[in-house]
């Protein structure tokens, strides 16, 4: 794939998730993308509470992902959506319905062997799901175990085979570029900008030739021809070999693996040219996902209570055309927006593959699937995460109680994996979801966004008698 970026699959806009561990740099590579693109003219910081991804009080308050981002920029004559997605294992169910409108994921990791096992639930849930996906692996300015023994580590946790499309080039304890292995070309990073284009390094020749040979290897085993050509020993023309990546990535069948540090834009514009070749369109994302043909069909991922806007459904706009004011059943939309983080530009309508917030749609839910004449769920929607944990809260004043009740429906309709109950009992209150982190975000949130205080505490255990005899 040239520096030019000449080929491109698809056409109409394309949508890609951020997903993986808390802290592996996804809001950070969200920063980086949007500056490369030109979204932004500055890239903000987690550290100053500044960029456009972590822009929910709750978030900068604790300097972490606390529910999807959104964010629509363009490359290279493209359109995309980038989603950055929370990475606690808490907050998962946010990251599986934004993960369900995206034609692809790129899932952030960082070279530490000992959290490779991290990545198992996103990747089970990715291939679970159908959903193509490749690996950037972060923070590559700190790494200091060798990148082969990173994918063997990243392998055992994989049900597809990783690809690796890239290997690094060292200079003393530095990773200063990499070299990549279909178009055999060298780059040297330079921070915030392009690469520079140089020689391959003697050092890194026979290494790239043994890489590029894997590569080969891994590609072969869904294609005869391909296959036939190595055991010829006949080198595959570059384009082929593009083509074959970009035919079993859409397929999920492999999981290429790429390389860089986004904090200082290592490796970004690299993964941006991958995204545009590789991604497939909305129209065969809407097939796999058992879209109906016909008219416009949006499907909302997200839910948000917002202070001012109101009620927002984030959702993807699989086929037709969607106007401001058009009714979905008995559902009207007033107001339609494109989101770069907490800014919402207005828009009087939208297309296939466009990633919109819908004002004001009261009677619709995340999951469901808007047509003209229907509203209802979609058959391949992921099931609501079960509870595992519960704290019992109360208003600090007491008449909050009704105002209390309707904030919790609310934090339910932004994140079904919440619940709340009436314990008979012990007469308590109690809100159930994923673990404590989880539960102190949404007491957060009861506070911030829909000013009811309230206080947490363990839930009573209700300890009965039972009579086993007369006496």
């Amino acid at each position: 794939m040239a520096d030019t970026g000449d080929k491109t699959n698809g056409g109409a806009p394309r949508c890609v998730a951020l997903v993986g561990p808390q802290s592996s740099g996804k809001t950070t590579l969200l920063e980086s993308i949007l500056f490369a693109t030109g979204a932004v003219n500055r890239k903000g910081s987690i550290k100053e509470g500044s960029t456009v991804g972590d822009h929910a009080d709750e978030a900068r308050a604790r300097g972490m992902s606390t529910e999807p981002s959104v964010a629509s920029t363009s490359y290279l004559g493209d359109d995309w959506t980038i989603v950055d997605c929370p990475g606690s294992v808490e907050l998962a169910q946010d990251s599986y319905n934004a993960l369900m409108c995206a034609d692809a994921a790129v899932v952030v990791c960082e070279p530490d062997l000992d959290r490779a096992v991290a990545l198992a639930p996103v990747l089970r849930f990715l291939d679970d799901m159908a959903i193509p996906h490749m690996l950037f692996i972060n923070k590559m300015d700190t790494a200091s175990v060798r990148v082969s023994d990173v994918l063997q580590a990243l392998q055992g946790v994989s049900a597809r085979p990783l690809v690796l499309r890239q290997i690094p080039i060292r200079e003393a304890d530095a990773v200063t570029g990499y070299v990549d292995l279909v178009s055999e070309r060298a780059y040297h990073y330079k921070p915030g900008q392009a690469s520079d284009l140089i020689s391959i390094p003697d050092s890194v020749q026979d290494r790239e030739q043994e890489a590029r040979q894997e590569m080969l290897e891994s590609l072969a085993d869904f294609d005869d021809t391909l296959l036939e050509q190595l055991l010829e020993e006949i080198q595959p023309a570059k384009d082929e070999i593009y083509q074959q990546i970009s035919k079993d990535l859409a397929g999920d069948l492999i999981v290429p693996v790429l390389l860089g540090a986004a904090e200082h834009d290592h490796g970004v514009r690299r993964l941006l040219k991958a995204l545009r070749h590789d991604v497939p369109g909305p129209a065969v994302s809407a097939d796999r996902l058992q879209i109906p043909d016909g008219a416009a069909a949006v499907q909302v991922f997200k839910t948000v209570h917002a202070a001012h806007a109101g009620k927002l459904s984030f959702a993807r706009v699989w086929r037709g055309t969607i106007e401001d004011g058009m009714h979905f059943d008995d559902t009207r939309v007033s107001g339609l927006y494109r989101c770069v983080g907490a800014n919402h530009a207005k828009l009087a309508k939208a297309g296939a593959g466009e990633v919109v917030a819908l004002g004001r749609m009261e009677l619709v839910s995340t999951g469901d699937i808007l047509r003209p004449d229907s509203v209802g769920k979609g058959e391949l929607w992921p099931e609501t995460l079960s509870p595992v944990y519960g704290q019992a809260i109360h208003a600090d004043n007491r008449n909050d109680e009704v105002k209390l009740s309707s904030a919790l429906q609310k934090l339910i309709d932004e994140d079904p994996s919440l619940s709340y109950e009436q314990v008979a009992d012990t007469g308590e209150l109690v809100i159930r979801g994923q673990g404590d982190v989880h539960l102190h975000i949404a007491i957060d949130r009861l506070q911030r966004r829909y000013n009811v205080s309230v206080q947490g505490q363990k839930p009573q255990v209700p300890y009965k008698e039972t009579i086993r005899k007369p006496t």
